[in-house]
This record gives structure tokens, C-alpha cells and sequence, in this order.
């Protein structure tokens, strides 16, 4: 589990930052880049859409299926957008 992905964080104990976000995102490789997208999402789900973390967070998302369309991975994002 990573550390940006903490119980505190995701039983909402304390609240996820971008510095989290970018924690997860890291060094994604184009193998898991949508298990990480998929985190990511959970995260910034009940994040109000002005909010510097979910805006962050939504970007990554989309780095994040753009790595996956160019890994070579015949699933490619599977027909699931990020917005």
C-alpha cells in the first residue's frame, strides 16, 4: 500500500492532498496506470471541483490514461474517461 493510499486517507480521517496525489502518481508505469488512475479517483471523489487537490488529482488521472493508450496494452482505458 502505498503511503499516499493510507487508511487515514481513505477512511477519511484526514483529508488527501496534492502532495498525495503526486505521491501516487509518481513514476507510473504504463502497466499500472490505471490501477493508480482508479486510486487517484477514489481519493478526489468527494473533493469539491474547485479544490486545488481534486483539480490536481484530475489531472494526473489524465496523464495517467494517456500513459496507459501508449503502453501497448491492448485494453487501453476501456472505454472509461476520467470526467
Amino acid at each position: 500500500m502505498s503511503e499516499a493510499e493510507s487508511p487515514d486517507l481513505l477512511a477519511g480521517r484526514r483529508q488527501v492532498t496534492a502532495e498525495d496525489i503526486r505521491t501516487l502518481a509518481g513514476a507510473s508505469t504504463p502497466h499500472f496506470a490505471l490501477q493508480v488512475r482508479n486510486r487517484i479517483r477514489r481519493l478526489i471523489e468527494p473533493l469539491p471541483p474547485d479544490n486545488p487537490t481534486r483539480i490536481e488529482g484530475e489531472r494526473r488521472i489524465a496523464e495517467l490514461e494517456e500513459l496507459a493508450e501508449h503502453s501497448g496494452d491492448p485494453r487501453g482505458t476501456m472505454g472509461i474517461g476520467h470526467g
